[in-house]
């Protein structure tokens, strides 16, 4: 599936590749469109180095410590309720220029965030994704039948 994100618009070369999530995230995985925005966490490096060459204050935001750097329709990172980039890319998908969080990671992110009604029905989404999957791979054909999958 193809994206369409043109991170050439920040005119800044990262030394690791920026991790998707959020709605652009979910759409990769086909539970849902995307919103207005694109949403990354990036490596600590990275979003210094953002933070340097964006440095007027109405490019920052803080969510209640977490801390991003807004630019177009980017908002990039430093982390997600504290959990860092480490944290979030494990087990990633890799593409050319930036990373997708991995299924299990994003059903993490948005259990933190469920109790906003958004991200409660994408919580929704992605446990009837996950368990599609589960029952697709680990179920022979009788009982997959009798579930009416």
């Amino acid at each position: 599936m193809n994206l369409e994100i043109d991170l050439s618009k920040l005119n800044y070369k990262f030394h690791c590749k920026p991790l998707l999530i959020g709605g652009k995230a979910m759409e990769y995985y086909e539970l849902r469109k995307v919103g207005n925005d694109v949403d990354f966490v990036l490596a600590l490096e990275d979003y210094e180095g953002l933070k340097e060459i964006y440095s007027e204050p109405e490019y920052h935001r803080d969510l209640f410590g977490d801390l991003g750097v807004i630019v177009h329709e980017f908002e990039l990172w430093k982390c997600i309720c504290l959990f860092n980039y480490d944290f979030l890319s494990e087990k990633a998908i890799e593409m050319e220029e930036y990373l997708i969080v991995s299924l299990e990671k994003l059903l993490f992110l948005k259990a933190l965030a469920m109790k906003e009604e958004k991200y409660h029905k994408d919580l929704e989404l992605l446990v009837q994704k996950i368990l599609k999957i589960q029952y697709d791979t680990k179920l022979d054909e009788k009982y997959k039948k009798d579930l009416k999958m």
